[in-house]
């Protein structure tokens, strides 16, 4: 028997002061669903909840609730309660009362009242508990009385906002299993609000992962879990191994330059791809059998498995001299214009490609007002550059005269390969003032530009490789002096969960079959 739509969110757009946090939300609720919207806070997850209990009101899209636009039903008329992570239960009056408030309000009569309340302490377990003051009872027995509270009224729809957040862990994972029995017992729409994967993948029959206001994946717990559509989704359900790949045509992936088969399909050839591999579905073998080979970096005992970092490729990675220099801004006779520029160093093969702007970029040439500390313009640069190492002078005027000269170094730059990761990374050495470096916003941005740090592919120059950056001085004290700078790729590192101990530093083979690697489209962030 086909399923009936009981809420039917269409196109629903919320804003707070401007900043939009509900981005046109589309979504089916079915009869007798849980239904558990899952993401991290600020996701919008609450905010929707909000909405279909009558607390926000949306700034576009319609609620179809039961076949009923619901949009202008006040909230004590739309048939649904909520439990909220604070029970807000009355403390003065008893667990009968709690329970009874809402059906007292109704203005039933006594005999209906005590037949649904008893109902419901058999329900959630709470039997000869009636006459207790609930500020007696411990956070597990408060929260079944909010639930029990909210279902005794026989709403459609109960809506629940994180309503394990304030239980220890091991009663949380309990009323897990105690909340699935209640909804399955009373046979209605569940819609649960957490952060927590592993409460949604207990309770849940669907699974809404939420992002930014936006709905990122629809599915069951199986279906969340198995075939992830992004990365967000993987990483934010259960531990993963995501690698980026190459999609070269139906069931063939290509990553870290292994092509292996998949059961995945209908993806552009050639079209760049993420790849996930759980950690429970890799298999330690020897060396020789393994489809890829690595050291073993880490054997952390998890109870019931080891958790086992692999590396099966090294990172890359080069150390660099940032040098912290006085400043050395020249102002102008009149005192109305500064100017300041820094060395650099560039690479023999480079010189070619160098033009004014990208001199004034790599000096970090500027001149300004000092007293409104407007910028002004360079006019003129001045330099006789030939492919040939050495020093060269170079000079920034402004318009109205003010300069300053410093020199460009010509090198031959070596950089550091990485056969094994089929890659390069390079950098520069570099001249920065003391000022420069404590006014950056974004220092690691900044040092990789200062230095001209890239990484690349050997065996394909234009395709780049991801470099972070370390460094262990104080920005804010940093005063002059050399420091080392070394920018690096992350290089490959798997985990794996399994049974079975291996030692550190062994060198070992990783296997997997096909249908244990998952192809997600790329996010676009």
């Amino acid at each position: 028997m086909e399923q009936k739509k009981l809420i039917q969110f269409r196109n629903i757009v919320k804003d707070f002061d401007g900043q939009i946090v509900l981005k046109g939300i589309n979504l089916d609720i079915y009869e007798n669903e849980f239904v558990t919207l899952l993401g991290p806070s600020g996701c919008g997850k609450t905010t929707l909840l909000r909405i279909l209990g009558g607390f926000l009101e949306a700034n576009e899209g319609a609620i179809i609730f039961d076949g009923e636009d619901i949009a202008k039903v006040p909230p004590h008329k739309r048939e649904l309660n909520t439990v909220f992570q604070k029970y807000a239960l009355f403390p003065h009056m008893s667990v009968y009362q709690n329970i009874a408030f809402g059906l007292k309000i109704k203005k039933m009569s006594k005999d209906v009242i005590e037949q649904k309340v008893m109902k419901m302490l058999k329900l959630i377990g709470l039997e000869g508990y009636e006459g207790k003051n609930v500020t007696l009872l411990s956070g597990g027995q408060q929260q079944r009385v909010a639930i029990a509270r909210a279902l005794v009224n026989e709403p459609k729809v109960l809506l629940l906002d994180e309503p394990l957040g304030a239980l220890d862990l091991k009663l949380r994972k309990e009323m897990q299993y105690e909340l699935k029995r209640i909804q399955q017992e009373v046979g209605i729409t569940f819609i649960y609000v957490t952060h927590d994967q592993e409460e949604a993948l207990t309770m849940s029959d669907k699974i809404v992962v939420m992002k930014d206001g936006e709905i990122q994946q629809v599915g069951t717990p199986q279906e969340i879990y198995n075939e992830p559509l992004n990365r967000y989704v993987a990483n934010f359900i259960g531990e993963s191994n995501i690698i980026p790949g190459i999609m070269l045509e139906d069931y063939k992936v290509k990553f870290d330059d292994i092509v292996f088969d998949c059961v995945d399909r209908d993806f552009k050839e050639n079209e760049p791809v993420d790849v996930v591999i759980r950690p429970e579905d890799i298999d330690i073998v020897e060396e020789k059998d393994g489809k890829l080979t690595g050291e073993v970096l880490s054997v952390l005992f998890k109870g019931v498995h080891y958790e086992v970092m692999v590396e099966t490729l090294p990172g890359t990675s080069v150390t660099v001299n940032m040098h912290v220099i006085r400043n050395r801004d020249v102002t102008s006779e009149n005192g109305k214009e500064k100017i300041s520029a820094n060395d650099f160093y560039v690479d023999i093969e480079e010189v070619k490609d160098l033009d004014d702007k990208e001199i004034v970029a790599r000096a970090d040439a500027q001149a300004w007002n000092p007293e409104t500390d407007e910028y002004n313009s360079i006019s003129k640069i001045e330099y006789d550059l030939k492919e040939e190492l050495g020093e060269y002078p170079v000079t920034f005027t402004t318009a109205a005269g003010t300069s300053v000269q410093r020199r460009i170094f010509v090198v031959n730059q070596p950089f550091v390969k990485n056969e094994r990761a089929n890659e390069a990374v390079m950098a520069f050495n570099f001249f920065k003032t003391v000022d420069e470096i404590k006014e950056s916003v974004a220092l690691d941005t900044d040092l990789k530009t200062w230095a001209n740090a890239q990484g690349w592919k050997l065996s394909d120059e234009s395709q780049s490789v991801d470099i972070s950056v370390d460094y262990d001085f104080d920005d804010e004290k940093i005063t002059e002096g050399i420091y080392k700078i070394t920018f690096s790729t992350t290089g490959r590192e798997f985990k794996i969960h399994t049974t079975d101990y291996v030692e550190e530093g062994k060198e070992v083979g990783l296997t997997f079959f096909p249908e244990d690697i998952h192809v997600m489209e790329k996010m676009g962030f």
